[in-house]
């Protein structure tokens, strides 16, 4: 009843936040980038409020709780990408005066084959993105609500595909900024609680982490996904209140078992996780599955995370809000200081984690160690009530995430595959948000982490290519751009495929298979110049890229000028 009383507050007030954006919309522009009259500050808190997704709130915790500190790198990664986006990406977005990333790729190189392409790219990344969002959803109302997995899912893709049908842009740009101030309280007061009341025993502990080899007490571990671990002696234990010896080895619970370990049982390996509390557990760099190379690991996160940041589709369109380029650029900088604050707190709730919940290490949930905290350290109303508000801060991000992706696939799907007016956007939203549901109520079993940082590595790999060339290089050709981002989407897409459904890699080469950003990046510019040297840049290519780097006038009142550079090159093409 108090998870229900937490997240239904949240859900209203995007509703109706909704309901009130109905009559500023009337146009695709009011629907897309709200009439672009978006203030920094606001636009900052709506950028940092749909940025911090599912992957953020909940994620970074459990992936320290399960790969160890060196997780960490994941929000550096992340808050990078803005820098490198306000450093050459912001503004001249949007002086080009697009409405979406297909719309700048054919306003820059007139190319409508490049603008379909590109928004199938739009496509892959939201349904990459967006289906974890709605997965987590619903785990984390199962976890502490105890409902069947399909309701969160389903409540979040109600909510989210009504408030963007009613309000468009605009809704989602209050909806976010408010839910960005919701999120960072939510995350921020609860961890001060935390460390105030777990006591300085546990502390220290969490501070000095000792290897996790045996249980301390009877520890019954409920397995929400398939987990394999890895058994080094004959174990003893109780499957589904049936008694069994496991036998050295590898074992493999199965999703819903539940496993009841003895005190003084050694503790299972998972496999491809670093033991809590160990010398790996410990060590301030990512080594990805456990393959040896920690520096590796971490340049790949880095570089698919910062790259992938500038390059996903749902922060892009937030620029195109902005009044100018001035704006867009004070808005990517107040956005660094936001998530600067707010990703002081991920470290804390991991470390805790690690000593208070350490049988989610072994239940493959370490994605709701964030929620599971609370009841650990006081199991009466105060546990509970910050359960609870923990809950809402997640279902907030889950929210605020989707609003955006949802809005970028379904202008790739009205605006710039079929374009259509204002009704045939509002459709589009139910049906993109029909399909995420959908494919989201068959992804239980998936890693967010997996799944998000894939996302990134799309992204890096064919929109981040693009925007830089296209924006500071005026040689880059309509065949080089298509080029390089198909390059990019089969070789990033193909390769985690192919670590996800092939056969077992190791060392280096499993890096960079499961992580294919350190080259399938440099390969996406590599095939992208070489392409377009072959060829001949238009001659309008020198106005195109001027207008993306002059200053408005200060005393330019905001306009809505989507298609300004489309129409000008298709007249001096002529």
């Amino acid at each position: 009843m108090g998870v229900a009383l937490a997240v239904a507050p949240v859900v209203l007030v995007t509703l109706l936040i909704g309901v009130r954006g109905v009559a500023a919309m009337r146009t695709t522009s009011d629907f897309l980038v709200a009439s672009r009259r978006i203030s920094p500050l606001v636009n900052s808190a709506a950028v940092s409020g749909e940025y911090l997704s599912a992957a953020s709130f909940l994620g970074v915790a459990g992936l320290v709780v399960k790969d160890g500190i060196g997780a960490l790198w994941y929000p550096v990664g992340f808050t990078a990408g803005y820098i490198a986006m306000l450093v050459l990406v912001a503004a001249p977005m949007r002086r080009s005066g697009a409405l979406t990333v297909p719309d700048f790729a054919e306003a820059r190189l007139n190319s409508p084959a490049l603008r379909r392409l590109a928004a199938v790219v739009v496509l892959v990344i939201g349904t990459i993105y967006v289906v974890p969002q709605f997965r987590t959803a619903g785990l984390v109302l199962t976890a502490v609500g105890g409902t069947q997995y399909w309701v969160g899912v389903v409540l979040a893709g109600a909510a989210v595909s009504v408030t963007l049908a009613l309000g468009g842009m605009r809704a989602a740009t209050y909806v976010q900024a408010f839910q960005f101030v919701l999120k960072l309280l939510l995350f921020l007061i609860p961890a001060i609680w935390l460390v105030l009341q777990a006591g300085a025993v546990n502390r220290a502990d969490a501070l000095n982490p000792v290897e996790f080899t045996h249980f301390t007490r009877e520890t019954s571990v409920k397995f929400e996904v398939d987990v394999t671990m890895v058994i080094r002696e004959p174990t003893a234990v109780r499957r589904n209140n049936l008694a069994e010896t496991l036998q050295p080895g590898e074992f493999t619970a199965h999703s819903q078992d539940v496993v009841v370990f003895d005190e003084g049982t050694a503790v299972p390996a998972v496999r491809g996780g670093a033991p809590l509390g160990g010398p790996d557990w410990r060590r301030p760099l990512l080594d990805l599955g456990d393959q040896g190379y920690p520096l590796l690991g971490t340049w790949s996160v880095l570089i698919a995370t910062m790259l992938g940041t500038m390059g996903l589709p749902h922060v892009l369109m937030r620029f195109h809000t902005s009044p100018d380029g001035r704006a867009a650029r004070r808005t990517a900088a107040i956005t660094v200081a936001l998530l600067g604050i707010f990703y002081l707190f991920p470290g804390v709730y991991g470390v805790l984690g690690r000593v208070l919940v350490p049988g989610l290490y072994l239940s493959g949930a370490t994605d709701t160690v964030v929620v599971a905290l609370p009841y650990q350290v006081d199991s009466g109303w105060a546990g509970g009530l910050f359960t609870a508000l923990l809950t809402a801060g997640a279902f907030a991000a889950f929210l605020a995430t989707s609003l955006g992706l949802l809005l970028v696939m379904s202008g790739a799907l009205a605006h710039d595959l079929v374009p259509g007016g204002l009704r045939r956007l509002r459709f589009a939203v139910f049906g993109v948000a029909a399909v995420m549901v959908l494919l989201a109520l068959r992804s239980a079993e998936l890693d967010a982490g997996v799944l998000v940082t894939w996302g990134f590595t799309v992204a890096a790999s064919t929109f981040c290519p693009l925007l830089v060339l296209g924006i500071w290089w005026p040689k880059l050709t309509a065949a080089g751009g298509i080029a390089g981002v198909l390059t990019g989407l089969v070789a990033s897409s193909g390769s985690i495929l192919f670590a996800l459904a092939g056969p077992q890699l190791h060392g280096w080469v499993a890096i960079l298979v499961q992580q294919p950003a350190p080259w399938s990046v440099p390969l996406a510019f590599g095939v992208m110049a070489l392409v377009s040297l072959r060829g001949r840049p238009p001659l309008w290519a020198t106005s195109a890229m001027l207008r993306l780097h002059l200053d408005e006038p200060r005393s330019a009142r905001p306009r809505d000028r989507s298609s300004t550079v489309r129409r000008l090159a298709r007249l001096l093409n002529r």
